[in-house]
């Protein structure tokens, strides 16, 4: 009896297995971990890309003079049915609009438009003007410029500005 105690033919098998299946853990964790880095690396640089086609859209209007800050009417219209457009918290049924001339329409006055980034992903830039006055003071118009992903149309950056008419 003391004899088969003793033998330890096969231990070394297992504990070969053991070492394996515990080495196979460690690597598949790894594996996550690089696939769920690249993964957040890839949602930063379209995050990014969006928030500078944002800031791109909106040096449009800064160049504007303040009458000229406004979507195209009949652009908006359209828009207007599109239900991720107008089921944003910035739209407002009563935008900013003016007839814009021009085919296509220009950028500063396009409400809606697909952009092409430089990642090549392409990016859905929308925009809103609403005009109001605040208490005690003069009109102003607030301009929301929302880009989202193309295809997902998940929102990846929102910049706001408002413009008073004293700056031209």
């Amino acid at each position: 009896m003391r004899a088969n105690l003793r033998n330890e033919d096969g231990f070394g098998l297992i504990e070969l297995l053991l070492a394996i299946v515990i080495l196979n853990v460690g690597i598949l964790a790894l594996v996550a971990a690089f696939n769920s880095g690249a993964l957040a690396i890839q949602r930063a640089s379209q995050t990014a890309t969006a928030a500078t086609l944002t800031e791109k859209q909106m040096e449009l209007y800064r160049a504007q003079i303040y009458a000229n800050v406004a979507l195209d009417a009949a652009s908006t219209t359209t828009a207007s049915g599109n239900t991720t457009y107008a089921g944003d918290t910035a739209y407002n049924a009563t935008q900013v609009t003016k007839a814009c001339t021009g085919s296509p329409v220009a950028n500063e006055c396009n409400p809606m438009r697909t952009v092409t980034g430089p990642d090549d992903v392409s990016y859905r830039v929308d925009t809103y003007i609403v005009s109001f006055t605040p208490a005690n003071g003069r009109p102003v118009k607030r301009v929301t410029v929302v880009a989202r992903h193309s295809t997902s149309l998940r929102t990846l950056a929102r910049l706001t500005s408002t413009f008073d008419e004293a700056t031209g």
